[in-house]
């Protein structure tokens, strides 16, 4: 169980460069890489002096040093490199989110589930730090009652209507790639919606620009989350309680500070621990440790994964937001 376990990176796009670098520089193994194109992957290989470069995702789940594969392609391509890893009795963590629709999510889940593997959404602000430390705090009842959560993602993105962002055809637009966190981050505090409402604005491309939501949960605490693509913000969030709240810093998603204030003025406590590197080898460090233990992440349960992409289907429905090669029901 001390053997260095060998990661697999699947894609080679922008965020598979993010988390090879982190997974490098906090001493991890990534062993081999995969991409459709073989001089993608070679110069993917090259540029992080990784050891094997295959051309096909098939070579790479196929690769007998690969013992996780991080599966880093666009979204309607999640479940099929999922799918593929599995069956040749790989580990998985997927990039979020963690599917198109829940309906792809279970099937993953519950072939992980057949083979005895672990699977995971890389939701990489679950495994931050200063999430760990606000979960203590709430634990410890220093904020009370729970009584509303409050979160932005806006960006100002690409524009140009054949990038990945702006095809419907690629999962695009703001829900999946930015509305994402704070809808997990809103599960994550609260737990499940009991009530969903919400509403958007599209682009000529048909994908959704901006995405507004306010769910109640139980007991009746609030969430309000907007994300958008096409207007940048300070992207902060704030847990309300009914002795105090936590207000997290920009930005609230990627590591960063906060300050606990009472409804007086004062301030409780103010977090400021610094993280190396991005922060993406956190997700990598659990995953890891899911694998060597056999057991499932109280973090991010993959069941939670199904029942946060329930909840985007739900907000698609309420939008009226289709993929292509769905039907106008997602189930």
């Amino acid at each position: 169980m001390n053997k260095s376990l060998g990661w697999g990176v699947l894609a080679t796009g922008w965020i598979a460069e993010l988390f090879t670098r982190d997974l490098i520089a906090s001493g991890l193994t990534v062993t081999a890489v995969g991409s459709r194109s073989a001089q993608k992957a070679s110069a993917f290989a090259k540029r992080f002096a990784i050891p094997a470069a295959h051309g096909s995702y098939q070579q790479l789940v196929a690769d007998p040093a690969v013992d996780i594969v991080y599966v880093a392609t666009p979204h309607p391509q999640h479940i099929d490199a999922a799918l593929l890893a599995l069956e040749a009795g790989k580990h998985v963590l997927i990039e979020k989110p963690f599917t198109l629709n829940a309906q792809q999510a279970k099937k993953i889940v519950a072939r992980a589930a057949d083979k005895n593997l672990i699977v995971l959404e890389a939701m990489w602000t679950r495994f931050l730090p200063h999430m760990q430390r606000i979960h203590q705090i709430i634990d410890a009842g220093v904020l009370g009652q729970l009584r509303s959560v409050s979160a932005e993602h806006r960006q100002f993105l690409p524009t140009d209507p054949q990038h990945r962002l702006n095809a419907l055809e690629l999962g695009g637009g703001a829900l999946l790639d930015l509305g994402i966190y704070p809808v997990s981050f809103a599960w994550d505090m609260l737990g499940a919606p009991t009530a969903i409402q919400a509403t958007a604005r599209f682009t000529a491309t048909g994908v959704d620009a901006e995405i507004a939501t306010v769910m109640q949960h139980q007991g009746g605490a609030m969430s309000t989350t907007v994300s958008a693509l096409d207007c940048a913000g300070p992207n902060g969030a704030v847990i309300y309680g009914s002795k105090a709240r936590i207000v997290i810093d920009a930005v609230w998603y990627c590591p960063t500070s906060f300050r606990v204030e009472d409804y007086q003025g004062q301030v409780l406590e103010t977090y400021a621990e610094p993280v190396a590197h991005r922060g993406m080898q956190f997700q990598a460090l659990e995953m890891e440790r899911l694998v060597r233990t056999g057991t499932r992440s109280a973090i991010m349960p993959p069941e939670q994964s199904v029942q946060i992409m329930a909840t985007l289907d739900t907000i698609r429905q309420q939008i009226g937001l289709v993929y292509p090669g769905e039907s106008r029901t997602i189930k």
